[in-house]
């Protein structure tokens, strides 16, 4: 299984002065080879400087880094990026702008006789043959993510880090390239680090999913499981889309002001949240309920409605479009998931 492993973080931790506390604080992970690994958080977790921490542009206060079975960082040993043999895609793109799209891609190979080659070899991988002579700003900002993606494949890389790359673009170019992006990485084998703050991007994309949170890692799971089986309130809240109602331990169930449920875990506590996403719930126009749908939005393929509570919580549902109920409307919260999650208050 070691042999198998393109990095090990062990212990990482990164302050910038002992007034701030930690930036990144005891993370460790490891990444097999061709798989990619998601960092998921808001802005300010940590995660953009454990990337450039891996990357080498930063060093660690403490912690081991292992790339391809050599360590590149410790206590004794910092090696600077040009040895780590990474290859960086940015935000921003960074491309030269005064230099081709050959040279900008050629830039990091080291063999003359092979730039070009290897050049109309990553152009094709991206899609954006016969562009060698264009400059950066005759293209698109999609396809200069893809220039970018093709400079850092240029030099055959151990491991690809990515910085927030789609974050620049409008909504439908992001969701084309975050499909393009998967297939050219999983096309050339190379492992990869996909830092974002858009969980439906990390879920699309990654293999596995690093959920971080004020430095620390609060769950590294698969899509599946941190989207169906969240291992904290907060990674709840962050992936998916869901209600937190109080609860109420009575046996094995719990009771909240919308019924009871059964968790699937026991609990020591008598009290907590039960957990609610809102596609597993459903309305029915009911005169006899005191639930009243006080908002909806149409987003396409379903409605999202907003139901209030007599205790003056409000419930958010999703629907399909077959469903329609108008605002106002006294309804029924039909649930599709008995099996609940609970979380400690």
């Amino acid at each position: 299984m070691q042999d198998n492993l393109i990095l090990q973080v062990k212990e990482i931790s990164k302050n910038f002065s002992r007034a701030s506390g930690a930036v990144i604080d005891g993370i460790s992970f490891s990444l097999e080879e061709g798989k990619i690994l998601g960092l998921l958080g808001s802005s300010g977790c940590g995660k953009t400087t454990l990337l450039r921490t891996i990357a080498g542009f930063e060093r660690p206060s403490q912690g081991t880094i292992v790339l391809k079975g050599r360590i590149v960082s410790d206590e004794k040993t910092f090696l600077p990026p040009e040895k780590r043999h990474t290859g960086m895609v940015f935000q921003d793109y960074a491309l030269f702008p005064h230099l081709t799209i050959f040279d900008n891609i050629a830039f990091g190979i080291r063999q003359v006789k092979e730039k070009k080659k290897r050049v109309k070899e990553v152009l094709q991988l991206v899609g954006l043959e016969g562009l060698e002579k264009r400059y950066p700003h005759q293209l698109s900002g999609g396809q200069q993510q893809r220039i970018a993606l093709a400079r850092a494949l240029a030099p055959r890389p151990s491991l690809i880090l990515l910085d927030e790359p789609l974050s620049n673009l409008d909504v439908q170019v992001r969701q084309r390239l975050r499909h393009e992006i998967r297939h050219i990485l999983k096309a050339t084998g190379i492992s990869a680090i996909f830092v974002t703050h858009d969980q439906e991007e990390a879920l699309a994309i990654c293999d596995t999913i690093g959920v971080m949170n004020k430095g620390k890692l609060e769950q590294l799971d698969t899509p599946e499981n941190i989207y169906t089986y969240p291992a904290s309130r907060f990674v709840a809240e962050f992936v998916t889309r869901a209600n937190f109602l109080p609860a109420q331990r009575e046996g094995d169930a719990w009771r909240t002001e919308l019924g009871t449920w059964e968790s699937n875990k026991s609990f020591e506590l008598l009290k907590g949240e039960v957990m609610l996403k809102e596609e597993d719930l459903g309305l029915k126009p009911d005169e006899d309920s005191d639930l009243i749908v006080c908002d909806r939005q149409f987003l396409g393929r379903e409605y999202r409605y907003c139901v209030q509570t007599p205790s003056g919580n409000q419930i958010h549902a999703r629907t399909d479009i077959k469903t329609s109920i108008a605002i106002g409307t006294k309804v029924t919260i039909i649930t599709q998931n008995h099996l609940v999650q609970v979380f400690a208050k």
